[in-house]
């Protein structure tokens, strides 16, 4: 079978649409034809470098494909049955995993990170890491979903603990991060600000339901959500850009505000005055990923019509190359899709 993988870490250069092994399941395991994987930024990370990466490694985190091979020991799923994959792995023994809050695991794993993933044409997998796609969804709509929303839902419901007719203030609409939280917070009934760097950007928050939507570039943020909020500032700050975002963040998150965040694309070096920090009575908290139930809340919240994957542009596997560059321009509206 073909894959996209990288046998060292640097630019677009270093990728390689090639022959591997085509594998068979083991116990347990069932082997998922491929029919559409979606990109995430952490794609990017992988490539350019993160620690601890087995090289050489394919890929991917999102996929959704049919079922093609069963192992043995196999109770819920059979050969043709059309999936989509949950992309993280867990010990299943440590006292987080026992509590049902893998993604506490001190051996939590992620597809396309620390083992391969889904930008190849066959991928071998628990049977609990597959769950059968909605009917109503494409393979590439099935694909653009699992991570981002498993990380935002983890984000706003299990962390920031979000209620009804609280203003959430979402970065990047245009991210398939920002897409899910947008979604998932208006599903539970909050009011959302958000932003987009382009007025393509700016309308598609708008149509998936945000109820303020600026221009990250040009407005004054402060002064419009002090406006928006009466004064009180939002109840809970999305962030996931870091260094170039955070002070704002700070300024516009309100008294019993909660900011949480789950990245650094601009940078990890931030500052916080610790005298807003406790007289606002505020909490600032980190998150990552999402454990099983994340996942399978919001599958279940797509099922229902709830939430949209919202998919940019399709290309060939083959063309691995032009798709890390186009998500590296940072133009995109939802996920980046490949088709083996």
């Amino acid at each position: 079978m073909h894959a996209a993988r990288i046998h060292e870490h640097g630019g677009p250069e270093v990728l390689r649409y090639e022959s591997v092994p085509e594998p068979t399941p083991d116990s347990g395991e069932v082997v998922v034809q491929i029919k559409a994987s979606a990109m995430n930024h952490l794609d990017l990370w992988v490539r350019r470098g993160i620690p601890g990466t087995p090289l050489p490694m394919i890929l991917g985190s999102d996929g959704a494909g049919i079922i093609s091979e069963i192992g043995n020991n196999i109770n819920q799923l059979k050969v043709g049955d059309e999936v989509c994959i949950q992309p993280l792995t867990y010990c299943g023994h440590c006292r987080f995993c026992s509590r049902g809050q893998e993604n506490y695991c001190n051996k939590l794993g992620i597809l396309g990170e620390n083992q391969d993933g889904t930008n190849c044409e066959f991928i071998t997998l628990p049977e609990k890491n597959v769950r059968l796609k909605p009917t109503h969804l494409s393979f590439e709509e099935a694909a653009a979903f699992p991570l981002t929303s498993q990380t935002a839902y983890s984000m706003l419901v299990r962390r920031a603990k979000i209620e009804t007719g609280e203003i959430i203030f979402v970065w990047g609409a245009g991210s398939g991060v920002g897409t899910m939280a947008i979604q998932i917070a208006k599903a539970k009934g909050c009011r959302i600000i958000t932003t987009g760097g382009s007025e393509e950007k700016r309308a598609h928050a708008k149509a998936i339901g945000a109820d303020l939507v600026l221009d990250h570039y040009k407005d004054n943020i402060p002064k419009i959500v002090k406006d928006y909020s009466d004064g009180t500032g939002v109840d809970v700050v999305f962030e996931h850009v870091g260094n170039a975002t955070w002070e704002t963040s700070m300024r516009i998150l309100g008294k019993g505000g909660r900011l949480v965040t789950c990245g650094a694309t601009t940078g990890p070096k931030v500052g916080i005055d610790l005298r807003h920090l406790f007289f606002k009575q505020q909490s600032v908290m980190g998150s990552t990923m999402g454990d099983v139930a994340a996942f399978d809340d919001c599958l279940t919240l797509v099922s229902n019509g709830k939430i949209k994957p919202i998919v940019d542009k399709l290309f060939p596997l083959s063309e691995i190359k032009q798709a890390h560059e186009h998500l590296e321009n940072g133009q995109q509206i939802g996920k980046v899709i490949l088709i083996p």
